[in-house]
This record gives C-alpha cells, structure tokens and sequence, in this order.
C-alpha cells in the first residue's frame, strides 16, 4: 500500500500544505525533503536520540519512525514555528545550552511539549518528559537549568565576579 506516491494536505505550523509521499514514508523526511524545513534534524532513524522531534497535536514524537500516512489532521508544530524568540529558545541561549547545537531542535521541542501540559514542573517530570533525548555534548544540566528558567522557576545565573584590588605590577627596570 505504502510504495504508491499519495498526494496529501499536512496541517503543520498553522499552515496547510500539500505533499506528495508515499503513506510510509517518514514525517521526518517530509518535512525536511519537501516542505524544506530542515530544522528538524536525523539523528538515529530508530527513533532512540530525540534529534527528530516535533510535535503532533501538542506531544513530542520522534519523526523519524512516525510514517505520514498516519499523522491524518493532526497539527505538526516544527522547530520553525518558534520563531526564535519562544521564551525556552531565549532561556537555551541565556543558559548557553547549544554547543555543537544538532540534538537542539529536538530537545527543545520535547521542552516545549512538558512545559505546555506542566508549566511549573519537578526535577523529575523534566527528566521524564526529556529521557531518550541525547545530547551528546553532555549539557543536560543546562538543559534543565533553562526548561525552569523558561517556566519562572530559577533565578538568572550568578555573576562571576572578581576581586576588585587591582593587582601592582612592578615598573620595568631600566
């Protein structure tokens, strides 16, 4: 059934946009390949590092192994959708989250599916919601530094801050 090209209408960020792909095709290939929203990035293909996600009438899911065929009517929300200006994207950058930034669309879009259902959720729930998520730059403290700071529950990072004697540095002898 899935070999033969469908020609098919997508509702995703609000839009409505026709495809053409076969109904097993993966949503992650999609969107990147024909519709040129690339943010959403391949990372596994097995659906087990969260690169892919997006997500299908408000839950993350991982694009990669979702077949279009069965998205339907559901409302796809991609990385794009954000804007750069959603409070989670200023706090990624306030708490200098990116580092070689692949796994960011991804965890981010999980950030945005947990704070949507809990908008002031535990250490746990932000573990559970982002578990199967890898960020192979290891800045998952960050990462959970910035899904609190976005829901109104951390502070700003303290200042470092210096001794304020300046230090004598001896003339040059002549």
């Amino acid at each position: 059934m899935g070999h033969f090209k469908m020609a098919s209408t997508l509702d995703v960020n609000g839009k409505a946009l026709n495809v053409n792909a076969t109904a097993d095709t993966p949503l992650l290939w999609v969107l990147r390949d024909e519709l040129g929203l690339t943010g959403t990035k391949y990372g596994c293909g097995v659906a087990q590092c969260g690169a892919c996600t997006v997500l299908v009438d408000g839950q993350a899911m991982r694009s990669c192994q979702l077949p279009v065929g069965s998205v339907g009517a559901a409302k796809i929300t991609t990385i794009e959708a954000l804007g750069g200006n959603h409070p989670l994207q200023q706090a990624w950058v306030k708490h200098d989250v990116p580092q070689c930034g692949y796994c960011q669309s991804g965890q981010i879009m999980s950030a945005v599916a947990l704070l949507s259902t809990n908008p002031k959720p535990d250490d746990a729930a932000i573990t559970a919601a982002m578990d199967g998520n890898i960020c192979r730059c290891g800045t998952y403290q960050r990462i959970r530094a910035a899904i609190k700071d976005a829901a109104g529950m951390a502070p700003a990072p303290a200042a470092v801050t210096m001794n304020a004697t300046p230090i004598a540095v001896p003339a040059p002898k002549a």
